[in-house]
């Protein structure tokens, strides 16, 4: 019985939160309970809520200050030394350009935002790619795939919600797969220079008197705030975060808010400011926090009560047994495309945790389904997502059609991820 509950629970769930009538927090906090209520749970459901609450704390504490982190990083000025550098890069090679496009992605992408990433890239890029007539297709292409592999980053949307929800530690999740992540960068590289190669032999030779120039102001923010003397610092500063985040040299949470305290006390000394930047990315950082601990609600009564057990029990029923022990290479091969039918809350609250269980039936880890989710599901999927408002943001500033670029990064997107989950099965992150 609690499977058909654990099932409606999925069902409306989805239909709530792909129909748009309600918010994502709303849903994952009302639907539950309702459906907990009429299963008969009344009595633990404070129980299951607060198991739940305290298992996503870690995440949500580390997701908080990251946002914060690198938002503060981006108001310093850290990122525009290498972005700048990265567009003289180019000159007016359609080959270095494109490759450069790439780079300019994966680092602007560092702060996991989406919107951010494309605000910074596409504008830097538009007018070298006017200049020297190269496909603005390509330059969404490019823009989606760098950011879209980035987005497997710990503290990156897709995978934190995947943690979340199956309650998993980030190194146990994200370590196993870091050569497929950078497998899939590699590959972005690669792309990156063969569509550049198809646009050098489509324009021909350039004109002897082709003059690019670069604005100096790449990327829009308040000048007073940039930090030009401490770029070197705030580099080593944050390296030093992202080892001690996979290393686990200090407990996951802290990384970012001990990292947090020391850039704005190094970066500006002056409270006032201090507590300007945090009020000023705060809104985005309470947005996406809200989210995990309502998703702490929905999972903990999932869980605690014993549906999402019972519900992966129906499904592998109706699973072949020859297939159950391929779920995680089957949920890689399809999570990109499934970047197109369900957002990431939809997808990671209530699709992952079914095959992570049904995994696990078959005697193979959910955290293994996990790592293959995270290697499409709203990575390279999200910038080709109609889901996702960073798509259209992304085809807006390149002035592109949504079918256009569909239609050219859908399939090399898809490839980015068949090379991960590829490095993946062979680095033994999943299992074949």
């Amino acid at each position: 019985m609690l499977a058909f509950w654990g099932f409606c629970i999925i069902a409306v769930l989805l239909f709530l939160v792909m129909t748009k009538r309600t918010s994502v927090l709303v849903a994952l906090v009302g639907v539950p309970i309702i459906f907990g209520l009429l299963a008969g749970l009344g009595p633990d459901l404070g129980k299951h809520m607060l198991a739940g609450l305290k298992g996503v704390a870690p995440t949500g504490i580390m997701l908080t200050f990251a946002i914060l982190y690198f938002s503060v990083m981006n108001d310093a000025g850290m990122f525009d030394p290498i972005i700048k550098g990265i567009v003289r890069f180019g000159g007016q090679d359609p080959v270095k350009i494109t490759i450069g496009t790439a780079l300019i992605a994966m680092v602007a992408h560092l702060d996991g935002s989406g919107a951010s990433t494309f605000l910074v890239c596409i504008p830097a890029m538009l007018p070298i790619y006017d200049r020297l007539q190269i496909d603005r297709k390509v330059l969404a292409c490019i823009a989606a795939l760098g950011a879209g592999t980035m987005n497997v980053v710990p503290w990156g949307g897709p995978t934190l919600r995947a943690a979340t929800s199956l309650h998993l530690e980030m190194k146990d999740l994200f370590n196993p797969v870091i050569p497929a992540f950078f497998a899939g960068l590699i590959c972005v590289l690669g792309i990156s220079y063969w569509l550049g190669k198809g646009e050098k032999k489509r324009l021909g030779n350039l004109p002897a008197d082709v003059k690019v120039q670069i604005d100096a102001h790449l990327i829009d923010g308040d000048s007073g705030l940039k930090r030009p003397k401490l770029v070197w610092f705030n580099i080593i500063l944050t390296i030093a975060a992202i080892v001690c985040l996979i290393k686990g040299i200090l407990p996951l949470p802290a990384v970012f808010v001990v990292g947090l305290a020391i850039a704005l006390i190094v970066n500006y000394p002056n409270v006032k400011i201090q507590q300007d930047r945090i009020t000023a990315h705060g809104q985005a950082a309470i947005l996406m926090i809200s989210i995990i601990f309502a998703a702490g609600i929905f999972t903990g009564i999932m869980k605690g009560s014993g549906m999402i057990k019972d519900l992966a029990e129906a499904l592998v029923s109706f699973i072949p047994h020859g297939i159950g022990g391929h779920l995680p290479v089957l949920t890689g091969i399809t999570s990109m495309p499934a970047s197109l039918l369900f957002d990431p809350d939809s997808y990671y609250f209530g699709v992952l945790p079914v095959l992570a269980s049904a995994a696990e039936a078959f005697h193979v880890p959910g955290v293994e389904v996990a790592r293959a989710a995270i290697l499409g599901q709203m990575t390279t999927g999200f910038p080709v997502s109609p889901l996702t408002a960073s798509t259209f943001l992304l085809i807006g500033l390149a002035g592109v059609d949504l079918g256009d670029h569909q239609k050219k990064t859908i399939p090399l997107a898809f490839l980015v991820t068949l090379v991960m989950v590829v490095v993946a099965v062979i680095s033994g992150a999943i299992r074949l």
